[in-house]
């Protein structure tokens, strides 16, 4: 018997073929060879093609079942993960309506904060545990405002995972953790935000059907499995937005576990089991995979937009062609701690939550041209990132969540000796590095779905641990001074 996992990014769309009885990946594949265009066509905007996620989908399904040799019809239940917070809105025929307006994009701040104003703080925290923020229901606002013919002919809006989900069943579905990435859960009156909607003067019809995380979310329709290449009838058996599907992948799923991922964004997830958040919404609560009713599981998320992407714009602008990743990190590797007074704030791709959702670009500081060269910007640049990490962990340390242990995928950024070094030091926290990833997070919460796995103990069983590493305690004192001399730019940089 085997699972098939997706993980939606916004780079590329990446499918994985697991075995139910071993755990072991037997297939992995991802598309677009190249990141996934993403269309700005003003500044702070970032919209996707949704048949773009469906048609790479197709090409990556094709791959790993070619590659695995599995007959389809031994497939036994399908997990999605997706980017979170995106609006995508289709008409009656179930046909986007215009492009998804994805994670990064920063339009709908301005809308979030009118909100937040005059729905007051305390009901805004109390019942979201966020601000409306630039989430989903602000973004959809902003449609009405903007794009009122567009708003009138929507059907139903859906999360980018939905859209997934609906092109294969057929069906319009949401879960209780998509709704309340989007600021659409209530979480006292334990149902759609209405008081929200009724405030964007927005209809609740909009809204999908809500379906269980962890179920049979449908089967896979005639049509969807022809694309595909599957059995019709394979259900879909789990959906979560890529940061509780990481953590899930990590197998945090109780209080005091923390996750962290270092792709084209960041992310820093801390699981409580009571109700925190931080008034000032700069680190965001939602509901994470297995929380219910009577079985409070909140996912404190702390979320830094520029973490990948400023690595991939030093490859494709600073660097020579043709340089590896790898070659970079030893390069980095051969500057001291500091970056010898060069610093970079890797604010670069769009308003930044725990910024107060301000959008300021990203900034070299420090520059010297009598002693800074490649290896510099390198470092300083992994550092960055890092030192941003550590700015946003000590608000969520303000709230409760305090790591002493943290799990990532060995994957991205944490592939960098010199990153996964300086995270540990900085923060003060083992860093314990897995061998998963989202696609294989899905596959094993669809076991879970589907029952195949009685227990999530049973369905991580074979999940390995690669290397814990632990903070350098002998340059402590260096790292301190590097990150308290880039917090005294941050902080120059945000009076002015």
């Amino acid at each position: 018997m085997f699972l098939i996992g997706y993980d939606i990014g916004s780079s590329s769309v990446k499918a994985c073929l697991i075995s139910v009885e071993t755990g072991a990946c037997l297939a992995t594949s991802f598309y677009p060879k190249q990141e996934m265009p993403i269309r700005a066509v003003k500044p702070g905007w970032a919209e996707q093609d949704p048949s773009a996620w469906w048609d790479n989908l197709k090409l990556a399904t094709a791959d790993i079942l070619a590659a695995s040799g599995v007959n389809p019809g031994d497939l036994k239940a399908i997990g999605i993960s997706y980017q979170m917070h995106g609006l995508v809105c289709v008409d009656r025929n179930l046909k986007p309506l215009r492009p998804a307006i994805i994670w990064c994009d920063s339009r709908a701040v301005e809308t979030g904060r009118r909100a937040f104003e005059s729905l007051g703080a305390s009901r805004c925290l109390g019942h979201l545990l966020n601000s409306p923020g630039n989430f989903t229901a602000s973004k959809l606002k902003w449609v009405k405002d903007n794009e009122l013919a567009v708003y009138d002919k929507i059907f139903k809006i859906m999360l980018p995972g939905d859209f997934i989900a609906m092109k294969m069943t057929g069906g319009v579905t949401t879960t209780v953790s998509g709704l309340s990435e989007g600021m659409l859960w209530d979480f006292k009156e334990g149902k759609p935000a209405g008081f929200l909607l009724d405030h964007y003067g927005i209809r609740a019809e909009v809204l999908p059907d809500i379906t269980g995380t962890f179920c049979d979310q449908g089967p896979l329709t005639a049509a969807a499995a022809q694309e595909l290449g599957l059995k019709a009838g394979t259900p879909i058996a789990y959906r979560a937005g890529d940061q509780p599907n990481n953590a899930l992948s990590l197998n945090v799923l109780n209080p005091g576990e923390i996750a962290a991922t270092a792709g084209t964004s960041g992310v820093v997830y801390g699981v409580s089991a009571e109700v925190k958040y931080d008034p000032q919404s700069r680190v965001n609560t939602f509901a994470h995979v297995n929380h219910k009713a009577g079985d409070t599981r909140l996912g404190v998320l702390l979320c830094l937009n520029g973490v990948g992407i400023l690595n991939s714009w030093l490859k494709k602008n600073v660097m020579p062609d043709g340089i590896s990743y790898p070659a970079m990190n030893d390069l980095a590797a051969q500057v001291p701690i500091g970056s010898a007074g060069l610093a970079i704030l890797p604010f670069g791709n769009g308003a930044e939550r725990m910024l107060g959702n301000a959008g300021r670009g990203a900034e070299f500081s420090g520059i010297n041209f009598n002693i800074h060269d490649r290896r510099h910007i390198l470092r300083a640049a992994q550092e960055g990132i890092v030192f941003a990490f550590k700015y946003g962990m000590d608000i969520m340390q303000d709230i409760g969540i305090r790591p002493t242990v943290i799990r990532a995928g060995n994957a991205n950024m944490f592939l960098s000796p010199l990153f996964r070094r300086t995270f540990a030091s900085v923060t003060g926290a083992a860093v314990e590095l897995m061998e998963t990833d989202g696609a294989i997070g899905a596959a094993r919460g669809a076991g879970v779905g589907a029952g195949l796995y009685k227990t999530f103990k049973e369905a991580f069983a074979s999940l390995k641990s690669v290397e814990t590493v632990q903070p350098d305690l002998d340059h402590e004192d260096q790292y301190v001074q590097a990150y308290e001399e880039w917090k005294i730019k941050l902080s120059n940089s945000l009076k002015s």
